[in-house]
Formats: C-alpha cells, structure tokens, sequence
C-alpha cells in the first residue's frame, strides 16, 4: 500500500474545488467574518510581487546596482530580482507541476513548469511533490519559464504554508509561474480590499498604451489580471489597479501595449529579505 503524504490529500481538495475558487473569492467581500476568517487562515501577513515576463519589456533604463550586487552599471531585467534572491538561497526546490494548470488541465502553457519555493521550510515539502535543486538550476527553470510566456508572482504566501503543511511563513517563498488563463490569482478582483492590499506592481514598472498602434480589439482588456484595463472614450486606460503583469503586452496583436521598467532592484529584495528569511 503506497504512503500517503499530507500533499495528497490537500492537493486532492484543490483540485477538487479549483473551479469554485472565484466564488469563494467573492464571498469576502460579502461577508466581513468570512473575509476575517479567510485572511486569518491564508493570507495573513503576506505581501506578493507580480514580476512580467522579461520578453515583454518594452523599454529598459540603465541603472546603478547597489555595491552589494554588483559595482558596475547593468541593465536590469524584472526576473534578474528573482535570480539575485535565488543565488543567496540556501534551500530550493522546484515542484514537479503547476498545481493550477494541473487543476485546471491547461493545454496551453507546459503543466510541468511547477513553482519554486525557498526557506527552510522546504525541508518539510514531500520529495513526492518536488526536487532539491542548485541555484544554477533554479534559475534555468526561470528562464524556461520565461520562454514559455509565463510571468511570476514572488513572495511571502501563507496559502502555500496550508496547504502543504510546511511552516513558518517566514520560512517560505513562494515563485510562481503564471498562465493568463489558470493561475489562482485571477480570482483577485473578487477578493476583498483588505486580500488584495497583499499584493503589489514591481517597483519601477509602468504599464501604458500606444493609442496611435491600438485597433480597440479589447484583447488586453479580456486578459488582465485584475480588470485594470478599460476602454474610455474610444481609448484604452490602464488604472491604479495594474499589477504590471505584462499580459496584456504579449496579448496584444499590434504591440500597442508598452511596459517600462526603470527601478534599482535592491528596494524589492530587501523588502522580500525583510519578509521571508531564505539564507538561514
């Protein structure tokens, strides 16, 4: 008889009530209790950063990397951040599959592209789900990751924590790679204020429109994340709301759709060390 591991079961339950997820969702902002209880349960204290594909950049400034990466000018990449964190890690895993696409039975982007996860609470991860791997390794994931149009989502994520009944929180982060069409956080418009509050744009990143290029397919508007892209006045307005993604740049089908990126990455990796401790 074949052990069970706690990630059966709990990867059983997601998958068995991944399509209700925006329902759920949604009920936190009907409900004050359900949403005290949910961010208690799975949200408390997390603080996530969306990362865009690196192919997606329209326009790059070059700028002075901090003394303790680097003494030279570089251009920097949005997933360079990613690679900066995961070369200081002492515990990395990969997981074996995307629990979302899985879920949802993607035939879109590659099921085999799982998260990465960092800490030592990896340790705790059953082998059955995941494999240690090198920062070298770690990274080339990353980039096959990128080639393959996903975007990231990085940070300190206590949903992770439950669901495979690892822990502490501050022992654990959590690299995602995302589909525009089955990742989890899709559902984000329909959470509460408070959930949503969690999650932010990359430092630095802007995302625009060239109104000169758009056709007014409405593409961008049908892909967004959070439902930040509307069309006003025959024109398309990206608001507040925008989590620089950068799906709705590779979805557009006349490039009329621009994200620049022009911040020194030390800001976003300090606040990710100041959350999650990944080199003890």
């Amino acid at each position: 008889m074949k052990r069970i591991v706690f990630e059966d079961i709990s990867t059983f339950i997601v998958k068995y009530i991944f399509h209700l997820r925006f329902k759920v969702a949604l009920l936190s902002r009907k409900s004050r209790i359900f949403n005290k209880i949910l961010t208690k349960l799975l949200f408390e204290d997390d603080k996530t950063y969306f990362i865009p594909n690196n192919n997606n950049i329209t326009h790059l400034e070059t700028i002075e990397v901090n003394k303790t990466i680097d003494k030279t000018k570089n251009i920097i990449f949005p997933s360079d951040i990613i690679k900066e964190i995961i070369r200081n890690a002492n515990y990395i895993v990969i997981m074996n599959s995307c629990l979302c696409r899985t879920s949802a039975n993607c035939n879109d982007y590659p099921q085999n592209l799982g998260c990465i996860f960092l800490g030592r609470a990896t340790k705790k991860i059953s082998r059955k789900y995941c494999r240690e791997v090198t920062p070298d390794e770690a990274i080339n994931h990353i980039d096959k990751c990128n080639n393959a149009g996903l975007i990231h989502i990085m940070g300190r994520n206590k949903l992770d924590v439950r669901w495979m009944n690892v822990g502490p929180s501050d022992e654990l982060l959590t690299i995602c790679n995302c589909c525009p069409c089955c990742c989890l956080w899709r559902v984000l418009p329909n959470f509460s204020d408070s959930i949503q509050g969690n999650f932010h744009k990359l430092p630095g990143i802007s995302v625009y429109c060239d109104d000169n290029q758009c056709i007014l397919c409405k593409k961008c508007v049908d892909i967004c994340f959070v439902e930040a892209i509307t069309i006003d006045d025959n024109k398309i307005k990206v608001n507040s709301n925008c989590m620089g993604c950068s799906q709705c740049v590779s979805n557009c089908p006349v490039n009329a759709m621009k994200i620049n990126y022009d911040d020194n990455m030390n800001y976003t990796i300090d606040d990710i060390n100041n959350i999650v401790n990944i080199e003890k």
